[in-house]
């Protein structure tokens, strides 16, 4: 009798044993495929496809998570969320430009922003001085962007006049600094970033400051611009700004040699004959200011065209330590650049 029951009991055990597998299979596979169907079928959007989305630099995975949701490309951003830790790419995703194709699933979009073919964001330093021509040359290596499309660009009179009325370019308003852009921008879109940056800098403290010096915005940024082709010293460059202020004051000729080199594309030692060439921007020839600024200045040279150092100084020369020396009259100037020119053939030999 007791053997009968212990066999019943086997029978049992093997019996709910193979109920539990069935049962634990059966949960197993509801759930594979609430996962296949959650993270694996196709999310379909109502926009034109594709979408343009761009993941910025140090962003989150759930701040891209949720303007994905917002722009209504995934229906959900907490399958969005599991999916990224499934997939182990919460720290993988890369800033750049992408564009979305209706129809991913959240792994396939995953993957997208992990290897998918991508526009990456760049970093492009602008260095003081630069010229509107080297800096699309730096656009075009560093970024792809077609370099005669940006300088036209730069001539877009809609762009300039975000800065100041009756502007007319951009040149000499490329302010110098570290930008991110994504390869591929549009010049508009770039020119765009540059004018945020200067308006930022330019305030309107400093803007209320040109109209008190008598002179147009795209005046202070020319003298900015020979300051910035004088000197890389701070301290000398509102000292600079003074003696050009006090030329144009009295009608005198700047004879500003950034002037001649900006004509001459390149820096080399000047001679009588590059003092001749006929030419707005010939600062030896002609009084006055040239048309436009000759480089994209600095901030040190724009604080110092907008707060120039009063003193009575009309010339100064280099002198044998790096800087400069500061001169009222012609004969003391004369006596000045005579020692400097000694000092320098010296070195040639």
């Amino acid at each position: 009798m007791r053997k009968e029951t212990l066999m019943k009991s086997e029978r049992g055990s093997k019996y709910l044993r193979r109920g539990e597998i069935i049962i634990l299979s059966a949960v197993f596979l509801a759930v594979l495929g609430l996962l296949y169907y959650t993270f694996f079928t196709p999310n379909y959007y109502r926009k034109q496809a594709p979408v343009k989305f761009e993941i910025n630099r140090g962003e989150s995975l759930n701040s891209v998570a949720d303007r994905l949701y917002d722009l209504e490309i995934i229906p959900s951003k907490s399958n969005m969320r599991i999916a990224a830790f499934i997939y182990g790419a919460e720290k993988r995703i890369r800033a750049a430009r992408y564009y979305i194709p209706d129809g991913l699933s959240y792994l396939d979009l995953l993957d997208l922003f992990i290897k998918g073919e991508a526009e990456f964001l760049r970093s492009v330093k602008i260095f003081n001085g630069m010229t509107t021509e080297l800096i699309a040359s730096r656009m075009r290596t560093d970024l792809l962007v077609d370099s005669a499309e940006f300088i036209k660009s730069v001539s877009d009179d809609s762009l300039a006049e975000l800065i100041g009325p009756g502007l007319k370019s951009l040149n000499g308003f490329l302010l110098p600094g570290e930008y991110y852009f994504y390869e591929k921008s549009s010049p508009a879109e770039i020119l765009a970033k540059f004018v945020e940056e200067f308006n930022k800098f330019v305030s309107d403290s400093l803007t209320g400051r040109v109209k008190a010096r008598g002179h147009s915005l795209n005046e202070l940024m020319t003298i900015g611009s020979i300051i910035e082709g004088e000197t890389n010293s701070k301290d000398e460059m509102p000292l600079i700004a003074g003696v050009y202020y006090n030329r144009l004051k009295i009608g005198m000729r700047l004879q500003a040699d950034p002037t001649i080199q900006y004509l001459l594309k390149s820096w080399r030692r000047l001679t009588y004959k590059d003092l001749r060439i006929d030419s707005p921007f010939n600062t030896y020839k002609y009084a006055g200011l040239p048309p436009h600024p000759i480089n994209n200045p600095g901030k040190n040279a724009i604080m110092a065209a907008f707060n120039p150092a009063e003193h009575k100084y009309l010339y100064f020369v280099a002198d044998t330590l790096g800087g400069h020396q500061f001169s009222r009259t012609y004969s003391e100037h004369l006596k000045k650049a005579g020692i400097y020119r000694k000092w320098l053939n010296r070195q040639k030999k």
